[in-house]
């Protein structure tokens, strides 16, 4: 392999792209993305890649689809252009949620994404926090998953954690929970959450611990409208929560959750830069711990040839915020 890499970025996160080439002191590739009057796109690669171990920045985030298949476009451009080797960096993937058939005659859209990357040229993913771990088995190809437990731990130890509690905002959340309260020592509650069809409106019916006179820090992988975490926030309120914290991988943000966490009995939300925030997404209540260099650090390991697990350790990890 040429020992040359190269990393370009889509159009959906080009500052996360820009923090990880000035982590690993190379330029960003320069390339160049069109978008005709038909919406049909065309996307240019303006230097030579052949032979390179080439990184191709781009996350989930509005306008998903057109995202999406920019960066298709880009790596088939890079295959086309005798790129050595592409791996798809990809810190929030598109409908990673559709991981299983739960209703009749649907698709499995996240394994559709999976086979949409490898039918273009992807050799490799590296992504952080897939919701759910069979979505791994979706790629026909090596995929390294980072994990958003690391360096958000390692932002909450600066805290005073005297009378905390950390709180998996449903069911499914709980095995993940463990990874916080395994570096955190703290105890753990649960909420029983029940969602009924496709109207973001959970309902909290039970609480599996105790929250009275607590400091309550939901913890989940992504915060989408924010239904969820607003409904757990007024149910850990109603059974004696003093404060509530948050924290989240991927700030998705849609429709009006900026608004609502606003509003709604919660001190404090920690997530990281997987999807960028727009202006209309922000708050002060919010704030956004930037991931940038350990995927910078995790690129320049895979280009070595070297593990990624390290990336895992918690003194590392603190090296890199």
């Amino acid at each position: 392999m040429n020992e040359e890499m190269k990393v370009f970025s889509g159009s959906s996160h080009p500052a996360f792209a820009r923090s990880i080439c000035e982590y690993l002191e190379i330029p960003l590739g320069i390339s160049n993305t069109v978008k005709f009057s038909n919406e049909n796109m065309l996307v240019q690669i303006e230097e030579n890649v052949r032979g390179c171990d080439v990184f191709v920045v781009q996350t989930s985030a509005p306008p998903v689809h057109e995202h999406l298949f920019e960066l298709l476009i880009m790596i088939d451009a890079l295959r086309s252009a005798s790129a050595d080797r592409i791996t798809a960096v990809m810190p929030y993937i598109p409908y990673i949620r559709s991981d299983k058939k739960d209703r009749p005659r649907i698709s499995i859209a996240a394994r559709l994404v999976a086979d949409l990357l490898k039918t273009a040229g992807a050799d490799r993913v590296l992504t952080m926090d897939l919701h759910s771990p069979q979505a791994q088995g979706f790629f026909r190809m090596p995929v390294d998953q980072l994990l958003g437990a690391g360096p958000i731990c390692e932002r909450l130890r600066r805290e005073n954690r005297e009378n905390w509690v950390l709180v998996a905002a449903d069911a499914g959340e709980a095995k993940d929970l463990g990874r916080y309260a395994n570096r955190l020592d703290l105890p753990m509650a649960i909420i029983d959450k029940r969602r009924e069809g496709d109207d973001e409106k959970p309902k909290a019916v039970s609480l599996i611990g105790n929250v009275e006179g607590k400091v309550a820090v939901v913890v989940d992988d992504e915060i989408a409208s924010g239904g969820t975490l607003v409904e757990a926030a007024t149910f850990l309120k109603k059974h004696g929560a003093t404060q509530v914290l948050a924290s989240a991988t991927h700030p998705i943000f849609s429709a009006n959750a900026a608004q609502r966490i606003d509003e709604a009995f919660i001190d404090k939300v920690i997530v990281t830069d997987t999807v960028p925030l727009q202006p209309h997404q922000q708050s002060e209540k919010v704030e956004v711990l930037s991931v940038a260099k350990i995927f910078a650090e995790a690129i320049r390991r895979i280009h070595d040839g070297r593990s990624v697990s390290q990336l895992f350790d918690p003194s590392t990890v603190a090296k890199l915020l």
